[in-house]
């Protein structure tokens, strides 16, 4: 597998042995009228253009760097199956496919998917036959639709602003998995710290004896079996308490067996909770140094070149003294988020909700459906500590929000996690949230600090829309700041917030103003500076996009990293 673009198992906490990387080469076709279903691609022999999956074709590495709109693509490969491979069940998995997904085995149609950031499967081992398989996948997307959620992808021809280019199609890794005829469909995992216990539940296909086993280490540390049918729930009591910490993940290895069918897999000993001593972590209070990450790549657009790549993001983000990032406009893959889980990185699972119109009561549908798969999928990360479905919403054409879709979907997330702490949407505006954050943008470092200085004394938010939310009181998150711009100079349309520091001395020391502002705040529990690196023109990362650094990262990490108030 090694010379297979992204060959890593692409999902570490649900990992069998019996799998298939599909990966690589694929056939590939523009439907620029999306006319070719009538035409009969389907029978066609010999297709335009080659892809390279996983990456979309707007990017380099796809091999077609075709950045206009792209109303449809076609992609195709054949796939060989061994009789042994379908005396079970044969499961199609995508990580992650913009927008709408229509799948063909063999000349018929197998599945549909809907939503370009939630992973999704079908069983498919009726429409496949022992040796040479043909696989068929149609991508529709429309950034410009007001029903489509598009996160940071531009609207526009060219990317502008805070947007950039634009991914269609396949963007994660395609895989098949071969299991029994009794398997494990899908399981949570519910960590108990103070008990030192790990309770599971888990739906299978058929009947069975099931059995999880947890090791630390290499040292067995319990395990428990259980008859089960349909569903099952049990614990383990562990032998040894491991606490999984900020900076330091101590990761338990867990096996589940259900009959021949066996999932690798692993969790974390960490429980959140939100009081008035600030954001707990297993009881701590822990200050939230967090950074916007947005998840792009020069070559590879929303998907990393390599793991590598992958693993770099999170260790420049700790150079410079996070512990965390807002995993921003979009849901990231689950290979992430195992390392973020493995370095003890905290994050927040968000959703690409820009471009939805969230004044239209139809949007509920565009959405909801597509973010409970997405809390679902990431239920079990231990590094996910809070959810947040919408980030800004700006009124549309003069139109308010539909306050009543971000409280349904609000209420709908804590129904499918009451673990986790939900904001209904950063920044503004609020309808119900467990957590009151703002976004600001100030750079005078003076004012900034008077937003803030009613907030012990006074139990006062400072807000720039009081009119539209109402802070309730208790702690509160600061989930947006600084953006200060600083370009290399290579482009005319460098964008970043506010006046651009003219040297590196001004820069640190707005910088550290601003910074210190929110950590020596006792009622704020939390920061997150813009941005991590730069993306094409948006220049106000730490990291220029190639990832190399700006200026000496042992100074922002000395910034970043003190004490801050809240901890004491």
């Amino acid at each position: 597998m090694i010379n297979i673009p992204r060959h890593e198992h692409p999902d570490p906490q649900c990992e069998r042995a019996n799998w298939l990387n599909l990966n690589g080469e694929w056939d590939f076709e523009f439907d620029f009228g999306k006319s070719k279903l009538e035409s009969g691609i389907l029978e066609k022999k010999n297709w335009d253009k080659k892809i390279i999956v996983p990456f979309c074709p707007e990017s380099k590495l796809s091999g077609i760097e075709h950045t206009d709109f792209i109303p449809a693509v076609w992609y195709r490969r054949t796939v060989n199956i061994t009789a042994a491979q379908l005396e079970g069940r044969v499961i199609l998995h995508f990580g992650a496919v913009d927008y709408e997904t229509t799948v063909y085995i063999n000349g018929k149609k197998a599945g549909t998917h809907k939503g370009g950031y939630a992973s999704f499967s079908f069983e498919v081992t009726d429409y496949l036959s022992e040796g040479e398989n043909t696989l068929i996948v149609h991508a529709v997307d429309d950034v410009r639709n007001p029903l489509v959620p598009r996160g940071k992808q531009s609207e526009e021809l060219k990317s502008h602003g805070c947007d950039y280019t634009r991914t269609t199609g396949i963007w994660q890794t395609v895989w098949f998995e071969f299991v029994p005829k009794a398997y494990i469909k899908s399981f949570r995992l519910f960590p108990d710290y103070e008990n030192g216990v790990i309770a599971i539940s888990a739906v299978v296909e058929g009947e069975g004896e099931f059995t999880a086993s947890a090791s630390y280490e290499g040292k067995p540390m319990g395990s428990f079996t259980k008859t089960a049918k349909s569903t099952i729930t049990g614990e383990i009591k562990l032998d040894e308490i491991h606490l999984w910490e900020v900076g330091c993940g101590r990761l338990y290895d867990l096996e589940l067996t259900f009959g021949k069918d066996k999932i690798k897999s692993y969790f974390g000993l960490r429980n959140v909770k939100l009081d008035e001593r600030g954001f707990l972590i297993n009881g701590k209070s822990v200050f939230q140094r967090l950074v916007l990450d947005q998840g792009f790549y020069a070559d590879g657009i929303y998907t990393a070149p390599t793991e590598d790549d992958l693993i770099n993001d999170i260790k420049i983000s700790l150079a410079v003294g996070f512990n965390g990032a807002r995993l921003h406009e979009k849901v990231f893959e689950k290979r992430f988020l195992y390392h973020c889980d493995r370095l003890g990185y905290i994050v927040w699972g968000e959703y690409g909700n820009w471009g939805l119109d969230w004044s239209d009561p139809l949007s509920l549908a565009a959405m909801l459906p597509e973010w409970c798969e997405c809390v679902e999928r990431d239920f079990n990360h231990p590094s996910i500590i809070g959810w947040c479905p919408f980030n800004e919403t700006w009124d549309i054409n003069g139109r308010k929000q539909n306050d009543d879709v971000l409280r349904i979907i609000y209420r709908t997330t804590k129904l499918l996690d009451e673990t986790r702490p939900c904001i209904d949407t950063s920044g503004n505006y609020h309808v119900e949230t467990d957590i009151f954050d703002v976004h600001d943008y100030e750079q005078d470092v003076a004012v900034f600090a008077s937003h803030y200085e009613k907030l012990v004394s006074e139990g006062k938010m400072f807000s720039y829309f009081p009119d539209r939310q109402t802070f309730g009181g208790g702690i509160t998150f600061v989930s947006e700041y600084g953006g200060l711009q600083w370009s290399r100079g290579d482009r005319g349309d460098a964008w970043g917030y506010g006046n651009a520091p003219k040297t590196e001395e001004e820069f640190f020391e707005r910088y550290k103003g601003l910074t210190d502002v929110l950590l020596d705040n006792k009622a704020i529990f939390g920061l997150c500076y813009t941005q991590l690196y730069d993306i094409e023109q948006e220049q106000n990362g730490l990291y220029y996009y190639d990832r190399t650094p700006k200026f000496d990262t042992e100074k922002f990490r000395e910034i970043n990293s003190r004490k801050a108030a809240i901890e004491n």
